[in-house]
């Protein structure tokens, strides 16, 4: 998975801005590569990992072994349902190629919401959803909800932002390869 999805995740996160500073959780953190990448990226600040499987946790905290050790990395196993984190403490969560299995998505977004800083955003990242226009796209149309996973189109990606209290959403297709992000942001309380 760590190779497979890495120009998925570099093409994905280069359509948001990552400053050196931000807290940063990765949201089904798989076998740890977008947490390195992001450890890298964020030299002055820290990135989370999360995982609901203990083996992925374990892969992550191998993969970035170096990156704990420094204290710039910190791996815990959960729920995106409930996650183990204070309300507003991220600048940055990413989802890479997990959230079509959350079992509550729209809960889910909102939940992620919750830990978001006040301007802070989510990105969402997959190579597959609803409509693409590969040819993997009308099999996976019809197979995926029997695997347990919700595809969403583009359109259902704004509105699974937007419904979940997000403002500023963006979604970006790939239609070529069939790659999908999507981004939003925490609104900031008006004074």
């Amino acid at each position: 998975m760590n190779a497979s999805h890495s120009k998925l995740t570099d093409w994905g996160l280069k359509h948001i801005a990552i400053e050196n500073h931000y807290t940063i959780l990765d949201v089904g953190c798989g076998g740890g590569r977008t947490v390195n990448k992001l450890a890298a990226i964020a030299t002055q600040g820290k990135v989370y990992g999360i995982d609901f499987s203990e083996e992925s946790v374990a892969a992550t905290k191998s993969t970035n072994a170096r990156w704990i050790d420094l204290g710039r990395v910190e791996v815990r196993h959960g729920s995106v349902s409930q996650l183990p984190f204070a309300d507003g403490m991220f600048n940055l969560v990413t989802a890479v190629e997990t959230h079509f299995w959350w079992a509550d998505l729209p809960g889910d977004m909102r939940e992620v919401l919750r830990v978001l800083k006040p301007g802070g955003t989510l990105i969402v990242i997959a190579e597959i959803y609803k409509g693409m226009a590969t040819k993997a796209g009308k099999f996976l149309d019809k197979y995926a909800s029997q695997a347990g996973m919700t595809l969403l189109s583009v359109a259902e990606h704004r509105g699974l932002f937007s419904d979940a209290g997000y403002s500023d959403v963006q979604v970006i297709e790939n239609r070529e390869k069939g790659w999908i992000c999507g981004f939003g942001r925490k609104p900031v309380a008006k004074s």
